[in-house]
């Protein structure tokens, strides 16, 4: 594998992620440095997006990919849509209580299971342990709150969250958050 790059920064953490995606620009996964310039090398891959590093071998120089592109479409199955857990609620709404804007560490029911609520993601949002137990179960017209976004389920899968997005810029016009 071609070794070192022109920078002199590692290439370890966010720059050793390359996004993969499918020949028609649809995400597919994330792959590490090894696996992304291995694609290149063989022609099954193309580079979109580089840092601008260079990695070098005795014979080949090749930018250091960001973002790849298949050059072949691979048929992916229909993925299942992402469940509402606690990772993936505090995930969607970027780690911030929806009742007061504060860091949340937990979820909340808008509309309380033990009223009839469903366990479904226009009805779970992330909440501090402080609103949460304030909320308790009750509904939000019933002591005056609201919430500052309606919740939807997410765009995105698991694999592609707004935290890639938001470590890998150049990643943000291929996945739509």
């Amino acid at each position: 594998m071609p070794g070192g790059a022109d920078a002199t920064a590692p290439l370890a953490g966010s720059a050793a992620r390359t996004l993969l995606l499918n020949a028609s620009m649809e995400p597919l996964c994330i792959v590490n440095l090894r696996r992304a310039v291995m694609l290149v090398m063989t022609g099954k891959a193309t580079v979109l997006e580089s840092d601008g590093r260079l990695l070098h071998s005795e014979h080949v120089v090749v930018p250091l990919p960001v973002v790849l592109c298949l050059t072949r479409y691979v048929h992916v199955p229909v993925r299942r849509p992402v469940p509402p857990t606690r990772r993936t609620v505090l995930q969607r709404d970027n780690h911030r209580c929806a009742y007061c804007g504060g860091g949340a560490d937990t979820v909340d029911h808008v509309h309380p299971r033990s009223r009839g609520g469903r366990h479904e993601w226009t009805n779970v949002v992330a909440a501090c342990v402080r609103c949460n137990h304030r909320k308790a179960d009750r509904l939000l017209h019933e002591i005056g709150w609201e919430l500052a976004f309606v919740p939807r389920a997410p765009r995105w899968s698991v694999a592609f969250g707004t935290t890639s997005v938001r470590t890998e810029p150049l990643w943000s016009q291929y996945v739509v958050a």
